[in-house]
């Protein structure tokens, strides 16, 4: 039986980006049957939305997508796709592993990086409960806070003061450490860290620290510690050897998921998973790169490696392990990689995206 999978081609570079992912996923001997939807800026042009119907039917019957890069527009035009599809589809936990591949380039070349972060993806800061400045509710929430606590109240101008609320919850907070802790015991890893800002945000980070650590002691088998967001952003630089498995809040999440996969080589070697209740979306966690379109130039690995944790979880690990080692030993060989791999950016044996991919392929064949 094959698996059925829906294969979000993304723009920009993404709809490159997801045929050499697909065919080396292919390669692998796993059957699987694509789904291929269109989603971002050039379906909303036509469309009028970045998420077309069929696509959100068809994950809702496939339960699994693998999704190419997908333009968010800064500061206008329409809400980032990633949160549509999180809420969308209840993927609370963010994965994004960050592995060292000897041959990638990186100030840590021969430090053995192997971290993987587990965010939780849905409340937090990233909740999106804003209110703007000088605006009508957000004056009435500054002089309720003002009123019913003066010993916490605003002092800046109401009329130049923005609003974001930050929710988080016991079940929420309960459900990724859980996940991260069920990962680590599934995966061989030996320690998670939970990483928050208790010492400062008492009634938030503190009730998440407080579930993580009874959370804990449902897992002896599993080291457990705590470390303090930006003492943990210190301890990634100075020794990232030390770390297995991080379990953040969502706005801490995203930050340090950015900065583990700069300690490997960065967004070209980081793929991503987003999994929950109605499904999982699996994902390059770089940007579309437009201005590479029809190119054929970009890095693929991240893609290619999210392609490879969507095997893991489809239940094809043997398949899954198979992939990420002829991705590795592609980048190790350094001869059929893309321009952003060499030593040199304008090295002129550099090789394309889908010639990157074919000799992945043929790395399976031989395998």
């Amino acid at each position: 039986m094959a698996h059925d999978v829906t294969l979000i081609l993304g723009d920009g570079v993404g709809p490159e980006l997801a045929e050499a992912a697909r065919k080396c996923v292919d390669a692998t001997g796993v059957k699987i049957a694509w789904d291929s939807q269109e989603a971002g800026i050039d379906v909303m042009a036509r469309t009028g939305t970045p998420l077309p119907p069929p696509l959100l039917a068809s994950i809702h019957r496939t339960r699994c997508a693998l999704k190419a890069p997908i333009t968010t527009p800064v500061g206008k035009g329409f809400r980032s796709v990633n949160v549509q599809l999180r809420q969308e589809f209840e993927l609370y936990a963010c994965v994004r592993p960050c592995k060292f591949y000897a041959g990638v380039r990186t100030f840590f070349s021969g430090v053995p990086v192997d971290l993987v972060i587990v965010r939780e993806n849905t409340e937090d800061l990233y909740a999106g409960i804003e209110f703007e400045a000088g605006g009508t509710t957000t004056r009435e929430l500054i002089e309720c806070i003002n009123r019913i606590s003066p010993d916490r109240k605003i002092n800046t101008p109401i009329d130049a003061t923005g609003i974001s609320i930050k929710p988080m919850s016991v079940p929420g907070s309960e459900r990724i450490v859980r996940y991260a802790f069920e990962y680590a015991r599934a995966n061989g890893r030996k320690k998670v860290t939970i990483v928050h800002k208790a010492n400062i945000m008492k009634h938030t980070d503190g009730l998440y620290l407080a579930t993580a650590r009874k959370v804990a002691e449902q897992f002896p088998d599993i080291q457990c510690e705590d470390r303090i967001v930006d003492n943990m952003c210190m301890q990634l630089v100075q020794k990232p050897e030390l770390y297995d498995v991080l379990v953040l809040p969502n706005l801490y999440g995203d930050i340090l998921s950015d900065l583990a996969a700069g300690l490997v080589g960065g967004l070209g070697v980081a793929p991503g998973a987003n999994i929950g209740a109605g499904g999982a979306i699996f994902e390059a966690t770089h940007g579309s790169a437009p201005k590479y379109k029809g190119l054929n130039k970009v890095n693929p690995t991240a893609l290619i490696l999210s392609g490879a944790l969507m095997l893991q979880h489809l239940g094809e690990k043997e398949a899954g392990h198979r992939l990420e080692a002829a991705v590795a030993a592609v980048i190790a060989e350094g001869r059929d990689v893309t321009y952003d791999m060499k030593a040199h950016r304008n090295d002129p044996t550099a090789v394309g995206t889908q010639e990157m991919a074919d000799a992945i392929c043929r790395k399976l064949a031989a395998a």
